[in-house]
């Protein structure tokens, strides 16, 4: 791969990755084939992480435009320095930690709180069903649409430290601890003692108000 070259898959119009998946045990092989400009391994590199990169990104609330520019800027410096990492395999830690940094700068960088909105669309009903069924999915929603209200109402109220570490271990496929150790910046062995306090909290709130 050439110097100051970026792969146009880094700049794939639907970064929301899903059914990329990457085998850590591989990352290190897809890095020095990507090193050597196989394009195929680039591509398994940006879909099988760019889930990691999103959940960090998603973690520290930044706005679609905001958190947009986060991840070209992440997959930029990544292909910038592709052949410079020195633990190729560690590549998704690599990563979470430059996501957390970029995001960090953006942050800094914001003069004013930028509320986010997060409007829930509701499928209209097709005509060809009864009152009464209508009557019904209405009610099942809108139950749904309470429950999941009152989920991240609680989940809002659990802190900092809790929402971020929460947010990134959602990520799909799951990041290894070493990888979130790097978005986050807590030490691996506190991660699992952490996400079960943060868990344990967030279902006490939700016992309280009869949510579970």
């Amino acid at each position: 791969m050439s110097s100051g070259t970026l792969p146009s898959t880094a700049y794939d119009d639907s970064p929301y990755t899903r059914g990329g998946t990457v085998d850590r045990a591989e990352v290190g092989a897809l890095v020095q084939s990507a090193v050597d400009g196989d394009a195929a391994a680039w591509k398994a590199l940006v879909e099988g992480l760019s889930p990691l990169v999103w959940s960090v990104v998603r973690a520290h609330r930044l706005s679609d435009a905001d958190g947009h520019e986060v991840y070209q800027t992440v997959w930029f410096r990544f292909a910038q320095h592709l052949g410079r990492i020195r633990e190729p395999d560690k590549a998704g830690s690599w990563l979470a930690s430059t996501a957390r940094n970029e995001c960090l700068k953006v942050i800094r960088g914001l003069t004013r709180l930028m509320p986010t909105d997060d409007p829930q669309v509701l499928d209209r009903v097709s005509e060809d069903r009864t009152p009464e069924q209508s009557l019904i999915d209405a009610e099942d929603r809108a139950d749904e649409a309470e429950r999941i209200r009152l989920l991240w109402q609680e989940f809002e109220e659990l802190g900092d430290r809790c929402r971020q570490l929460l947010r990134v271990l959602m990520a799909s496929p799951p990041p290894s601890y070493a990888e979130v150790s790097g978005a986050l910046g807590i030490a691996v062995g506190s991660i699992g003692p952490l996400r079960q306090r943060c868990l344990r909290r967030l279902r006490a709130r939700l016992d309280a108000r009869g949510a579970v």
